[in-house]
């Protein structure tokens, strides 16, 4: 039996208005993961080895899901001030050459132990900056894919790449529709110029604006744009013509992240003078005004940074309760067993989680010596995989049926989860929920602080330090 999951509405200004609390957000605005898994990747353990994930892998195939491959191409020109990503600063695109042969290696090793007549339905190229790579080398990274998995040419396909509009043209796009990518996301940050300058990211709306036309006139399905807010020198005023520039270009999907500063942990981030930072004030007054714009345009607020436009297959998905977050955000493919390839990448295979090393030596050495290059991982425990589906069911529907959580894993689930709920009272005195017989919706104003409530059930959250996570609002 499936969670019902309702329709997700989106937010006019006047709800945005009658349910922004400044008061309630300041006081939930603590630390918290963003449950992009569950348990978080500070779960992880150095004990799971390669032949945990290749046993995971041979397991997966008795379910024959369809499969979603991740690409981590971590090679960056030049650096942006408030990247907190995986990354190799370097204009000299023949490394990559080197790297490419390795992530041949590891699909080899994974293709062995895995039912490649599995689908494809989705593929996701991230980084770092995918465009680092040149047409020739982006066509051979395709084909040595489609080789060793066999990529798919379905119109429902699910093939995203991430582009730095800096580092592409059109050229880029109708050479990257010819290699089956039919969803592009364009990192923008931010469009005013003074912002740009503090980031070391130069980067005139036109360059955007042509990318996109294009990418309409080509006929791919969808186009995210990224933006940051909390950057130095931005105001609510400021973020606001950004946000209205945006709009106009109207793609399908926003992605508007908080910007974490914690430069003790990103050494990029230590080029950014703390003083230009804006205030807990001008931050929240930039969040209202983003949701307000954003809903009074016609997109609907996903959860969390991310907004759709309602024709979008996101917001279709979520109202038809078959959305899904990984670790690239939400996903409108459920059910499909992750591969992660290259630095850094995790894969999220039948019960396990495994990650690569972020050290590009690292990786290279143990693919060179024929072994995968998994460092570290978990294979969930019952109580993981029980806890998982509550959160992600939260995470992505808004709500919880707790008769549905009962009846799949065979569980009393409002006893199973009686310290949790317990933990939950005061959020549904402050009106973030609402709890119902066995239902638990969040509200529009529970929707802003769904991290929070997600933490009521992470049952490693206490062994763990908040320093570690990104401030919920």
């Amino acid at each position: 039996m499936s969670v019902h999951a309702p329709g997700a509405p989106s937010l006019s200004p006047a709800c945005a208005q009658t349910d922004w609390d400044e008061a309630l957000l300041r006081r939930y605005d603590t630390s918290g993961p963003r449950y992009t898994s569950y348990p978080t990747a500070l779960s992880f353990h150095e004990h799971f080895t390669p032949d945990d994930l290749t046993q995971a892998l041979m397991r997966s195939n008795a379910g024959r899901r369809p499969l979603s491959l991740y690409v981590h191409i971590p090679f960056c020109r030049n650096i942006c001030f408030y990247c907190a990503c995986n990354k190799i600063a370097t204009k000299n695109t023949a490394l990559a050459e080197s790297y490419l042969a390795r992530l041949d290696r590891e699909m080899v090793l994974i293709a062995r132990h895995l039912d490649t007549s599995r689908a494809v339905e989705q593929l996701h190229w991230g980084g770092g900056t995918p465009t680092f790579l040149n047409l020739n080398q982006m066509g051979d990274l395709i084909d040595r894919l489609d080789a060793r998995f066999g990529l798919s040419s379905s119109p429902d396909r699910d093939y995203a790449i991430e582009i730095d509009p800096r580092e592409a043209d059109v050229l880029t796009l109708r050479h990257l529709q010819s290699l089956g990518f039919n969803r592009v996301s364009l990192g923008v940050q931010d469009l005013n110029p003074l912002v740009q300058k503090a980031i070391n990211r130069i980067q005139p709306r036109v360059l955007t604006e042509t990318l996109m036309d294009e990418a309409h006139r080509l006929g791919f399905r969808s186009l995210n744009l990224d933006l940051i807010y909390g950057l130095p020198f931005q105001t609510e005023k400021s973020f606001a013509k950004t946000l209205q520039q945006v709009i106009e270009l109207n793609p399908a999907r926003l992605s508007v992240f908080n910007y974490a500063h914690l430069p003790e942990r990103f050494a990029p981030q230590r080029r950014i003078n703390a003083d230009d930072l804006p205030g807990s004030d001008e931050k929240l007054a930039i969040l209202r005004t983003t949701i307000e714009l954003l809903t009074a345009a016609g997109y609907v607020h996903i959860g969390m940074d991310h907004f759709a436009r309602a024709d979008d297959s996101l917001a279709t998905a979520q109202r038809e309760g078959s959305l899904q977050r990984n670790f690239q955000g939400y996903s409108s493919h459920a059910q499909c067993d992750l591969i992660g390839l290259g630095v850094s990448a995790i894969s999220r295979v039948e019960d396990v989680y495994a990650q690569n090393p972020s050290d590009l030596s690292r990786y290279e050495t143990s693919l060179d010596n024929g072994h995968l290059a998994t460092l570290r991982g978990l294979r969930l425990s019952d109580d993981d995989l029980i806890r998982r589906d509550v959160i992600e069911h939260l995470m992505c529907d808004m709500s919880i049926d707790l008769t549905a959580i009962s009846q799949r894993w065979n569980i009393d689930a409002p006893s199973y989860f009686a310290p949790a709920l317990a933990r939950l009272q005061s959020a549904e005195q402050d009106g973030l929920l609402t709890h119902s017989g066995d239902k638990i919706n969040a509200t529009p104003k529970g929707r802003l602080l769904i991290r929070h409530l997600a933490m009521a059930f992470d049952a490693h959250l206490p062994q763990q330090s908040e320093q570690h996570y990104s401030r919920i609002v």
